[in-house]
């Protein structure tokens, strides 16, 4: 396989993949028909179903399967191959699967460990809310494991900011299963009012996740229009990330910490929390604005690069993540 040349880093002239625009491979059929074997049969007779599925996508599925190659020679090496790529798409399978469970409450059936969710408990406790930024690694679900760490789980209130159009088919099925209490509330990213609504939401105490690593510009507020695209190393290569979410957080005055439920292999998932930026100080000078907002998005990309050399089967972006189809 061949890399094209990476381009320079700096501001990056051309957007990021299209991926919001990108069809669903979703089938509703097949999706009710995992959902209902997963519920009626069991997460171990589940889990086989995910082989033939996963086969599937690796010969049928060749852009996806191209991008998976570029970031696996990137991740670890070029010595990686076919079977790290169905590796790689068991792992998200996996992900997929248990998100039925953990949105009907069967935490019991996994082994979920819980690291720096202390600053985070404080941050709720005290009612101020914050930023949890992720990305597209592990399971977002997971986090709800750390309810059962928390000394107060009722105050550990997760919206999730998100484009739904991208992902209608799955989102809908899964929220039908889910329990009331564990459905997931969402943030809808792109509409009239989100900034007002993340607003409330955050002032309420609660915690606001985004997966950062396939932000668009597009809130409702000035600020966040200005958001600018930047290419950063990551994996060897400049890769394009938006500021577009620390924009956000400078603006509303939070603190940002990067979440990842990385998933483990078998039944269990490492929940691991970090503090990447406090933006709840105003600061006046707005180029000392823009360096701390520019610091906290480097940290973000140097802890996401840490954690994809970590757990190379963690990262699910099946798309031209690198823009060299477009180059």
């Amino acid at each position: 396989m061949s890399i094209a040349p990476p381009p320079e880093a700096g501001d990056a002239k051309s957007p990021q993949a299209d991926w919001a625009r990108a069809p669903e491979r979703s089938n509703m059929l097949a999706l009710r028909v995992i959902c209902w074997i997963a519920l009626r049969c069991g997460r171990p007779a589940a889990r086989l179903v995910l082989h033939p599925v996963c086969l599937y996508f690796l010969l049928f599925a060749p852009t996806p399967r191209r991008h998976i190659k570029r970031y696996l020679f990137r991740a670890i090496g070029p010595q990686a191959g076919w079977a790290d790529g169905y590796r790689l798409l068991h792992a998200f399978a996996s992900t997929v699967l248990d998100r039925i469970y953990f949105l009907r409450g069967r935490l019991d059936l996994f082994d979920v460990r819980v690291q720096g969710n202390v600053p985070v408990e404080e941050e709720v406790i005290a009612g101020r809310g914050a930023f949890m930024l992720g990305a597209h690694v592990g399971s977002f679900e997971a986090l709800g494991g750390c309810k059962h760490h928390a000394p107060r789980p009722g105050d550990l209130r997760i919206a999730m900011l998100m484009y739904p159009d991208n992902a209608r088919q799955i989102n809908a099925v899964l929220g039908a299963i889910a329990l009331p209490e564990l459905r997931p509330h969402i943030i809808a990213l792109g509409r009239p009012h989100a900034m007002l609504a993340l607003r409330e939401w955050l002032d309420g105490g609660g915690l606001a996740g985004l997966l950062a690593d396939r932000t668009l510009a597009g809130a409702d507020d000035a600020d966040a229009q200005r958001s600018s695209t930047v290419l950063l190393p990551f994996l060897g290569t400049p890769a394009p990330f938006n500021d577009g979410p620390f924009r956000l957080a400078a603006l509303l005055r939070r603190k940002v910490f990067f979440m990842a439920g990385l998933y483990a292999g078998g039944a269990r998932y490492d929940v691991q929390f970090e503090l990447l930026a406090d933006f709840s100080e105003r600061v006046s000078d707005p180029a000392e604005r823009e360096r701390r907002i520019r610091t906290a998005l480097e940290n973000y990309v140097a802890r996401l690069e840490a954690l994809c050399r970590a757990y190379p089967y963690n990262w699910f972006n099946f798309h031209d993540f690198w823009l060299e189809d477009s180059a």
